[in-house]
């Protein structure tokens, strides 16, 4: 199978380096329209839907296979492969900011960079640790999606999106969601909801930007914390916004933010 086909990559931009562009949950590539655009005079960027969703080939969507997060990974990595990418800069949002550290961790000569937005690698709460959610909460969305997928996605998106004066964006969301298949969605959300990757953030050798929304109710601040306090590189920045959508609601200071830490400016030596 053509890898590139299979997850419907874009290639666009002027640099040598690459950035590659990962969406979250329900949506696709298009998301990052308002971001990515920003580094291509600099960065070769790639965009691509995970399989299952956007434009991808979605009879390559196997549960079996795609029953944990490491599948997702390993589809990454073939990307990369077939586009003979190395140090290239990874940008995951949400549930693929996990899928982004599994793959820097299986290949680590591949990114020399990772951006995490709005991440979570674990959304139960647990002894020690606040996740933003108790099993019954998911048990509870998770039941409601079987059910009502339609009817789930209209309520629970303007609660991901955190913008109720801007419906707009919240319909954008919830056209995302109704978009992809119902069946493939349900699946990947209790992948989702109920992985638990907080053993993997000590093996991450990688730079990496931890980008944290000031009000998620997807990923309290609490979160971003405990990855910055797990991965011995990285760098916490929280955004002055809401929602779990800052590449959406919030692009000029996503992309301030990710530029500040992909092109520092070099400190001025004093005479």
């Amino acid at each position: 199978m053509d890898v590139l086909k299979r997850s419907n990559v874009k290639v666009s931009g002027f640099g040598s380096q690459a950035m590659v562009f990962v969406h979250g949950f329900g949506c696709n590539q298009r998301m990052w329209r308002l971001v990515a655009p920003a580094f291509e005079a600099r960065y070769q960027v790639v965009l691509l839907d995970l399989v299952g969703a956007g434009q991808s080939d979605l009879t390559a969507y196997d549960p079996a296979r795609y029953n944990n997060l490491a599948a997702h990974a390993q589809d990454i990595l073939d990307v990369t492969r077939a586009l003979n990418l190395t140090d290239a800069v990874f940008v995951g949002h949400s549930v693929s900011a996990m899928i982004g550290v599994l793959a820097a961790i299986q290949e680590p000569k591949i990114f020399s960079r990772l951006v995490l937005v709005a991440p979570s690698p674990r959304y139960l709460n647990d002894a020690g640790y606040t996740g933003g959610f108790e099993a019954a909460d998911i048990e509870e969305l998770l039941e409601t999606m079987d059910n009502n997928y339609l009817g789930w996605s209209g309520a629970v998106t303007p609660m991901i999106m955190g913008h109720a004066d801007r419906p707009a964006l919240t319909e954008e969301l919830n056209n995302s969601f109704c978009n992809t298949d119902p069946t493939i969605a349900r699946h990947f959300a209790r992948v989702t909801f109920l992985s638990d990757n907080r053993a993997d953030l000590p093996l991450v050798r990688t730079p990496t930007l931890i980008l944290q929304c000031a009000h998620d109710a997807l990923a309290p601040v609490a979160v971003g914390g405990f990855l910055h306090q797990q991965i011995s590189d990285s760098q916490l920045v929280v955004l002055d916004t809401s929602g779990h959508c800052p590449h959406l609601s919030a692009p000029e200071i996503t992309i301030k933010a990710i530029k500040a830490f992909l092109e520092p400016v070099p400190a001025v030596s004093s005479l």
